[in-house]
């Protein structure tokens, strides 16, 4: 991207008050705890189905530090020993996944590190509602709350089942879409629980067939397809099978799952294809692939996925991150699959030496302290391309 000098100017003091906030969200993480209510917002409709068991996992990988929760009633949870660690005179922390949205309204989850307590996704859920210390919190993520200031939550979990009490001021978002992006962002982040694989809800106790904008909230949710692209309407009725892409956000520091309905078989083979044709709206989301680049092959062997690319790969390094998110979507999009463990990339059938041997499988797809050193850096390398 370039920038003309009153445009550096209007940039460069955008990214002063973004590292001003950075310090703030930090300062308050020490001597402030968030109130825990919180914000709304818009997005793509999410696929959360009704009715259907799905294992609370992302991407078709167990998670690694991923929060579970032992079935206990009334909401009290653990987290998992996995995600657990020490945090010195502020007591033990656990990692925890909340599900913010991005400017265009797609869901995002992230791997947050919290202090542990009782009723762990209850906690969770909080994080998403709109204040000022989740909203400092999202806004170092580049992302955005989901919920309405001020929501109030009960939460009862009992035999796989996540009854959750929302108050009234779900009735009064802007409309269907954030309604929509609501429902279906609790509805993931609870299914992150290993205690939980349904979910029902309540408005202000009471149960209702929709919300205000016609959104369904009645029966039980279970997991569904994250960010589901439109379906073309040459595929009603068609057989069609889903598979999970993920594409690099356009601030360049999260990762996006989103998915896609293809006519062919839903495999790795399939879903490296599907993603080197890019987002269905490049405006919203980044293209993995170089523009011109073409996939020649796919092979899996002793579990190492190994794509081999057209000559236009190697223009990845002129990424503002190196093409480093790039590989990384690519690494997650192969290893959802079982049977494949890491990836190798090759270029016209060499080894791709950019890749120094095998991309082994993240710990999680977007980490919050993570993604707040990317959004700067790659922030600061926009601003200072000068050409």
């Amino acid at each position: 991207m370039k920038f003309s000098g009153s445009q550096r100017r209007v940039y460069l003091l955008a990214l002063a008050l973004l590292v001003i906030a950075v310090a703030l969200a930090s300062a308050w993480s020490l001597w402030g705890k968030p109130d825990g209510s919180p914000g709304a917002t818009t997005m793509p409709t999410q696929d959360v189905q009704s009715g259907q068991e799905a294992e609370p996992s992302q991407g078709g990988q167990p998670l690694q530090g991923s929060p579970e929760a032992e079935e206990a009633p009334a909401d009290r949870q653990t987290a998992a020993d996995s995600g657990t660690e020490a945090a010195g005179s502020g007591g033990a922390r656990t990692s925890t996944i909340v599900y913010y949205q991005d400017n265009y309204g797609y869901l995002v989850p992230v791997m947050c590190s919290v202090p542990m307590e009782d009723g762990i996704a209850k906690a969770t859920l909080n994080m998403m509602v709109q204040s000022v210390g989740n909203d400092m919190q999202a806004a170092r993520l580049g992302l955005r709350t989901v919920l309405p200031e001020n929501t109030k939550i009960d939460l009862d979990i009992s035999n796989g089942l996540a009854r959750i009490d929302l108050s009234r001021e779900v009735l009064d978002m802007a409309d269907a879409a954030a309604e929509s992006n609501m429902v279906n962002a609790v509805v993931q982040t609870l299914t992150e629980f290993d205690s939980v694989d349904r979910v029902e809800f309540l408005i202000d106790g009471q149960k209702r067939e929709t919300l205000t904008h016609g959104t369904p909230v009645a029966g039980q949710f279970t997991r569904g397809d994250i960010n589901l692209e439109s379906v073309e309407p040459t595929m009603a009725g068609a057989s069609v099978q889903p598979v999970t892409l993920y594409f690099p956000g356009d601030s360049g520091a999260v990762i996006v799952p989103v998915t896609r309905m293809v006519h062919s078989r839903a495999d790795v083979n399939t879903a490296v294809l599907e993603l080197a044709k890019g987002p269905s709206n490049g405006d919203m989301l980044e293209s993995v692939v170089p523009a011109g680049c073409g996939l020649i092959d796919v092979q899996v062997e002793n579990g190492v996925a190994k794509l081999n690319f057209t000559s236009e790969f190697v223009n990845l390094v002129e990424n503002s991150d190196g093409g480093r998110m790039a590989l990384k979507a690519l690494v997650l999009t192969c290893t959802q699959f079982d049977g494949v463990d890491s990836v190798e990339i090759y270029v016209d059938g060499r080894k791709y030496d950019a890749t120094q041997g095998e991309l082994g499988v993240p710990t999680f797809m977007n980490v919050a302290d993570s993604i707040v050193y990317d959004y700067i850096q790659t922030q600061s390398a926009m601003l200072f391309d000068f050409e």
